[in-house]
């Protein structure tokens, strides 16, 4: 399940590509697989990194000497790359989880080629407060959300930094109910009935990609998706 829209963040042969908070590498097996590029994905859990590598085998592409996949465990707020080094930076649903974000926008600056593109996304303000007002155990757990952004602020925030903001969109506005299922059922939501049935309904949706429900999702996410996705670019004289 993609968030970032590659065509507003177009990437060309040879570009180095990071995913930072890549997780179990949605975006940075996407990367490789649309592009002749270099991917790389960052992560601090070894666990994730594990799936990420497992599931990569289905798309590696080992005679193609125009692509390469990499995979590193680094903080985000000390990344183990020298300035000015990658070409594009994704940086989704990652954000909302570090205590010192800032910091780890100032290294996403830093990383990033002058004039390179920048895409990060985070869960929209007004679900997000419905998920936490239904639920402290949906923010409140080990590696949970720690705040909620608005959005204005957050993009204001990099422009300050030195990026120009050229797009944005809002992505996943079928998965706002499910997550609201969740955190209403919260205590019993893995044999809760509503939300074993939604999430049936989900996992048939992202497999089958119906056009009726692609439709549905165009004109729901901008009232209601869950996540708001931002694309930048860096001040090409940084």
């Amino acid at each position: 399940m993609k968030t970032v829209d590659f065509a507003h963040l177009p990437l060309k042969p040879g570009d180095i590509v990071l995913d930072l908070g890549c997780g179990e590498g949605r975006h940075v097996i996407s990367a490789y697989v649309e592009g002749d590029v270099q991917s790389v994905g960052v992560d601090l859990s070894l666990d994730d990194l594990k799936i990420t590598r497992e599931r990569f085998v289905g798309f590696a592409e080992p005679e193609n000497d125009a692509k390469s996949f990499g995979l590193s465990s680094a903080s985000a707020l000390e990344l183990p790359f020298a300035d000015d080094t990658f070409d594009k930076i994704i940086c989704s649903e990652v954000l909302e989880h570090i205590p010192d974000y800032h910091c780890a926008l100032v290294e996403i600056e830093r990383v990033l080629k002058p004039g390179g593109l920048f895409c990060a996304s985070v869960p929209r303000r007004w679900p997000e407060q419905i998920c936490w007002a239904l639920s402290e155990g949906y923010y409140n757990v080990p590696g949970g959300h720690l705040r909620i952004f608005r959005s204005n602020e957050l993009r204001t925030e990099i422009e300050h930094l030195g990026f120009e903001h050229y797009h944005h969109h809002w992505a996943h506005a079928l998965h706002v109910p499910f997550w609201w299922l969740k955190c209403l059922f919260w205590k019993n939501q893995d044999t809760n009935w509503l939300v074993a049935q939604y999430h049936r309904f989900l996992v048939w949706d992202l497999m089958e990609n119906p056009a009726l429900t692609r439709i549905l999702e165009k004109c729901m996410n901008p009232f209601m998706g869950k996540s708001v996705v931002m694309y930048f670019r860096k001040d090409a004289k940084s």
